[in-house]
């Protein structure tokens, strides 16, 4: 059996009324930094989020706003590149298993939600709040300084690199 996640809030499926009203939770600091670790962050400084939970056509959704403040290494230098993140999430939780209820369609476009497997008894919303901070991250973060230092590292540009570099400066000096 696998450990659980380092943020978990779990939620039985039987006790969904009790988060049919917004609800909010937030990571503590040791929480934030084995979140931070897991994510490879050099911070997760507030990690929180405010939801509620309804059931339509077998389906769990979940509706909120996640907040995080955190900074990750700059892609070219490591150093920390601080960022917020403050975001919509629409969260479809689908029992593992089970097949979509023939003649019922869902009117919700596959960019609009995520889809989340849950065992039918369990959901965790502390989890999906965590995977919806890691996918809302900026995927490669660059500090200003990342330019300079890569120049000075002798690192070529996409535009100095390109095959068709030498025929662009060729064209510059006429």
């Amino acid at each position: 059996m696998s450990a659980a996640p380092e943020f978990s809030r779990p939620v039985r499926i039987d006790q969904l009324a009790r988060h049919a009203q917004p609800v909010t939770i937030a990571a503590d600091a040791a929480e934030r930094d084995a979140l931070a670790k897991r994510f490879h962050l050099l911070a997760l400084d507030r990690l929180e989020a405010d939801y509620a939970l309804n059931e339509e056509n077998g389906a769990i959704f979940a509706r909120g706003r996640v907040r995080a403040a955190l900074a990750q290494p700059c892609v070219a230098t490591g150093v920390a590149v601080p960022e917020k993140v403050d975001t919509d999430f629409l969260l479809r939780f689908v029992k593992e298993g089970a097949e979509e209820p023939e003649g019922d369609e869902l009117e919700l476009d596959a960019d609009d939600c995520d889809t989340i497997g849950y065992d039918g008894l369990v959901i965790d919303m502390g989890e999906a709040v965590a995977e919806t901070v890691a996918l809302a991250m900026t995927p490669y973060p660059r500090s200003p300084k990342a330019d300079a230092v890569l120049r000075e590292a002798g690192v070529l540009s996409e535009e100095q690199a390109s095959p068709f570099a030498a025929l662009l400066s060729l064209k510059d000096k006429k």
